[in-house]
């Protein structure tokens, strides 16, 4: 048996710094305002430290004077008087902290030496996975990172600052410079897209919703492509398509070699080697594809996770929501499809906020819209939630007149006008940042790819 090289160390701890928080909040009970959002009970090493600190949090929940005589009694209250030292060891406290001034710079302390006992009781917790003969490897990679990532302070938890901290970034630049982030968002590739949205920004949940087969996986891998082409590290959940599909998609998008010759191996040498300079040209990109069949949002957010710590993460691709699957019985949504897909988008946006990236996912559209004259997509028509529309950011959907007239049709619907084949409009619905509206994109079905308009006419000219 390997001896344990950490066996005879003590866990980080601060006693003295522990004593220096509870003291000053005896001194100064308006310091607990400074050192909540820092600290909670547990984070104390000592366990009568961390008896005092719950006391004072319950005196101050009453709207009682924090000091000497109502912590004593509230902790009289709870049996834990005598356990911490009495009266003697809380005049102790006091004794030994002269002034409150320094409470956080003591609370930073204690919170640093709790996460680094955090951090060990995770690895001990990682070892115990490790040491299961009888669990699946790829489940206990799972776990550890959900381990690993469950030792992290609550970062989230910000608490109140400011408006005036908020806008002081607007007094250190260019106003247009100002991100909603702090990191710049990301660019599409697509200029009139990125005009109307500003970018991509990081925590977004962007949604694209289309009826089969109008292109919304080939926009979301073209603006992948251009997001890796800029130095963004991508990811890519896959639900529908296998990871050669989806390569193969990218190499036909990207050499511009007809989709059919590729899959037939009909290729001249001269598209030989453009789709050998293609391969060359996305196989340096940034891009991750996993494209497990049927995951959780929580299997998709480790892995995410995962990615992000070993290799970056800046762009997510979800295709597509309506094949994640729910947590059924475990969440108590039986058979309830909606209530499955509401917290399937919430998950989204979350996972979205918590890696600090744009989340663009695919949606399928439920077939009323094809009973609406026109076929136009409207914000109603996202399947099986209303929710989804709520929790997105950004929603846009693709509308293509080409699939809903024929040559015939659009003669008396739209006489005069050329017919709009391969046109697709590109519908920005709901803009949580901005201002919503439309714009328009060539596709060419048979390289899997969008053009801009303008680009697409000068190529033809």
């Amino acid at each position: 048996m390997v001896a344990d090289p950490y066996s005879e160390r003590q866990l980080p701890h601060d006693l003295e710094a522990e004593a220096a928080v509870l003291g000053a909040l005896l001194i100064d009970g308006d310091a607990l305002h400074r050192v909540t959002s820092l600290i909670k009970p547990e984070d104390f090493h000592r366990a009568r430290h961390q008896f005092c600190f719950a006391a004072v949090l319950a005196v101050f929940l009453r709207q009682e004077a924090i000091d000497q005589i109502t912590v004593a009694r509230e902790l009289q209250t709870q049996g834990r008087l005598e356990m911490v030292g009495g009266l003697p060891y809380l005049g102790q406290l006091i004794a030994g902290t002269p002034t409150s001034v320094n409470v956080e710079h003591y609370a930073a302390i204690v919170a640093e030496t709790a996460a680094k006992r955090r951090i060990i009781e995770a690895g001990n917790r990682i070892a115990e996975l490790g040491f299961d003969e009888g669990s699946d490897v790829d489940e206990t990679m799972r776990q550890s990172v959900e381990v690993l990532f469950g030792v992290r302070p609550a970062a989230d938890d910000r608490g109140f600052i400011p408006l005036s901290s908020v806008l002081d970034v607007y007094l250190q630049g260019d106003i247009g410079d100002v991100s909603l982030t702090d990191e710049p968002p990301l660019q599409s590739g697509y200029n009139d897209f990125d005009s109307l949205l500003g970018g991509m920004q990081r925590s977004d949940l962007l949604i694209v919703g289309a009826r089969p087969g109008l292109g919304k996986s080939s926009l979301a891998l073209n603006i992948c492509t251009n997001a890796a082409k800029a130095g963004q590290t991508c990811g890519i959940f896959s639900l529908e398509m296998s990871r050669e599909q989806v390569a193969m998609r990218m190499l036909v998008a990207e050499s511009g070699v007809d989709s059919h010759r590729l899959r037939l191996g009909l290729l001249s040498e001269n598209e030989q080697n453009v789709i050998s300079d293609a391969v060359g040209l996305l196989s340096g990109l940034p891009i991750f594809i996993d494209d497990t069949p049927f995951q959780t949002t929580m299997d998709m957010r480790s892995k995410a996770q995962r990615l992000q710590l070993e290799h970056g993460l800046d762009f997510l691709v979800v295709d597509y929501l309506q094949l994640i699957m729910g947590g059924g019985r475990r969440q108590g949504y039986g058979e309830n499809r909606v209530q499955e897909i509401s917290e399937i988008s919430r998950s989204l946006k979350g996972m979205a906020r918590n890696l600090n990236v744009p989340v663009f996912t695919c949606s399928q559209l439920s077939r009323v819209v094809e009973n609406r004259p026109g076929h136009r997509p409207q914000l109603s028509d996202l399947r099986d939630s209303g929710s989804i529309e709520q929790d997105a950011d950004v929603v846009t959907f693709l509308y293509r007149e080409d699939r809903t007239f024929t040559g015939e049709e659009w003669e008396q619907h739209a006489p005069g006008r050329p017919y709009p084949r391969n046109l697709v409009e590109l519908i920005v619905a709901k803009h949580r940042h901005g201002p919503t509206g439309s714009l328009h994109l060539y596709f060419r079905d048979n390289l899997m790819r969008f053009d801009e308009l303008a680009r697409y006419e000068e190529s033809v000219a």
